[in-house]
């Protein structure tokens, strides 16, 4: 009997109790979703938004975050990639009301820039 063709993708496996086990990624995937200034402010008060420059992947930063991977952390943090949201930036934010691409890796809400 053929597999069926995934284009690449594992297929889902089933944990002991019958329930579907998905990946890490896919699971941070299926929580992405977008927030606006007005949905992010009450993160940034708390002071738990982490801001990611465009030139890296937010699941994949997710994903670091969660599996402790703090050497990858620490690239990025150096490069300037990942850093905590400041008050400069959430001025920015109040100025330009831009969207965002978002996902929690807890206690963490990264955030990155939706390119229009």
């Amino acid at each position: 009997m053929s597999k069926p063709d995934l284009n690449g993708h594992t297929p889902p496996k089933n944990d002991s109790n019958g329930e579907v086990e998905i990946s890490l990624r896919d699971r941070l995937n299926a929580e992405t979703g977008t927030l606006t200034w007005d949905e992010l402010a009450k993160h940034f008060a708390r002071g738990v938004v982490l801001r990611l420059s465009t030139e890296v992947d937010l699941i994949t930063v997710a994903e670091a975050i969660i599996k402790d991977d703090k050497d990858r952390v620490e690239r990025w943090m150096n490069a300037g990639d990942l850093r905590r949201a400041s008050d400069d930036d959430a001025r920015d934010w109040v100025a330009r009301l831009p969207t965002f691409w978002s996902v929690v890796s807890a206690p963490w809400v990264l955030v990155q820039e939706k390119l229009d």
